[in-house]
């Protein structure tokens, strides 16, 4: 992805969640996604996909079943 496209993703995150804490990086094996991160800590991938001309992103993010609050 170019560097105005990163720019425009963080910043509608952002925006978005209402959280500046939210970066956009680059990712160094592959340019068709980048990673987000949360106050440093990675939390998902945003893949690009452009078919015919119409470009979309995909926000991918796991959640660890270990990481979830018990339930009471």
């Amino acid at each position: 992805m170019t560097e105005a496209e990163i720019t425009r993703l963080q910043t509608y995150l952002q925006k978005t969640f209402a959280n500046k804490a939210l970066t956009v990086q680059a990712r160094k094996e592959t340019n068709d996604s980048v990673e987000v991160h949360l106050n440093g800590e990675f939390i998902g991938v945003i893949y690009r996909d452009d078919d015919e001309g119409d470009v979309s992103y995909d926000f991918n993010m796991a959640i660890l079943e270990m990481d979830l609050p018990a339930v009471a």
